[in-house]
């Protein structure tokens, strides 16, 4: 009976250390809660050395960002979530980006220059607050699991908001190249023309691994513990499907970019998911780039590619 009694003790102490240790692995790696008193007149700038020398870049296409007529639009999504969105018109019937910021991020941070970017190749822009983030309701992140059925709603309501005839690039930057990836995997209406995946990641897995390594842990043994926390406190299978697996189903033609010195989410992602991709693709490469500065870095040649990729009928007539 001893004996018994101190299996029982020994199991319940081995299960609630797992508990403990997947518990802080959602926090660190899924838990994402509205920041208290944030100023909403202050201008976010991602954190890190890298981004220092963009900095008043950034910041110019955040203040020229909220200068424009813009019109603010709501969904709710397949768990009951409101999403927030800002859309941008350059100009009536153009074609419209669709557009996912990344991990942690927010639209109006992470997708000004985005804005900016397809006013000048003459498109509007759809800019979203991904579950968790910005303005939008939730707590969790699920890197592109949860994320990929907002942008298909999304999609949606684009759809009935712009017509039967819409044009539309679903495009992401980060976990949200992922996304728009994920969700272009799956079945797709008409409206949309392209992709474009922006330094995104292969699997919710591979990131995974690539953080755990920073923090000199090892990825075999951590993983578990991570995948457990999603799984009990975020409600999500991390390994439900993956971007990877998705492109080798898209249909529609995919604009791959990636920074060639991005230290956080690694080059050759994209070079392995451009080549299982089996629609019609590109990957455009940008020299001394680091995570999200492709554009920053390499602004006309990276519209240059966009226009050459997508052809004219993916830009209104520039007129601004």
């Amino acid at each position: 009976m001893d004996v018994l009694i101190f299996l029982l003790i020994g199991a319940a102490i081995i299960a609630l250390a797992v508990l403990l240790t997947a518990y802080i692995c959602y926090r660190m790696a899924f838990y994402n809660p509205k920041p208290k008193n944030a100023d909403p007149n202050a201008i976010p700038i991602p954190d890190g050395e890298i981004y220092e020398p963009f900095r008043e870049q950034m910041e110019d296409w955040v203040r020229w960002t909220r200068s424009l007529p813009q019109e603010d639009v709501s969904i709710t999504s397949f768990d009951g979530l409101k999403l927030y969105g800002k859309f941008y018109e350059y100009a009536p019937g153009a074609p419209i980006e669709l557009m996912f910021h990344g991990y942690r991020g927010a639209a109006e941070r992470d997708l000004s220059g985005g804005v900016f970017r397809c006013f000048s190749v003459g498109r509007s822009a759809l800019i979203v607050d991904q579950r968790s983030c910005g303005r939008s309701e939730g707590i969790n992140i699920t890197f592109g699991i949860k994320e990929q059925r907002d942008c298909l709603a999304w999609l949606d309501f684009a759809i009935k908001k712009f017509g039967p005839d819409c044009k539309i690039i679903l495009t992401g930057i980060s976990m949200g190249a992922s996304t728009v990836l994920m969700a272009a995997g799956r079945e797709l209406p008409k409206n949309v023309i392209g992709v474009l995946a922006d330094c995104g990641f292969t699997s919710a897995k591979e990131i995974m691994y690539e953080v755990i390594r920073t923090m000199k842990l090892p990825p075999k043994l951590a993983f578990p513990f991570v995948k457990l926390g999603a799984r009990i406190f975020a409600g999500f299978n991390l390994e439900e499907t993956s971007a990877i697996e998705a492109v080798e189903k898209i249909t529609v033609p995919v604009f791959f970019t990636h920074g060639e010195t991005d230290d956080f989410v690694p080059c050759d992602m994209s070079r392995r998911m451009h080549e299982a991709c089996q629609s019609r693709k590109t990957l455009a490469l940008i020299p001394g780039a680091g995570h999200g500065l492709a554009f920053p870095i390499a602004r006309d040649a990276y519209i240059r590619m966009l226009q050459d990729f997508f052809g004219p009928e993916a830009s209104a007539p520039i007129t601004k």
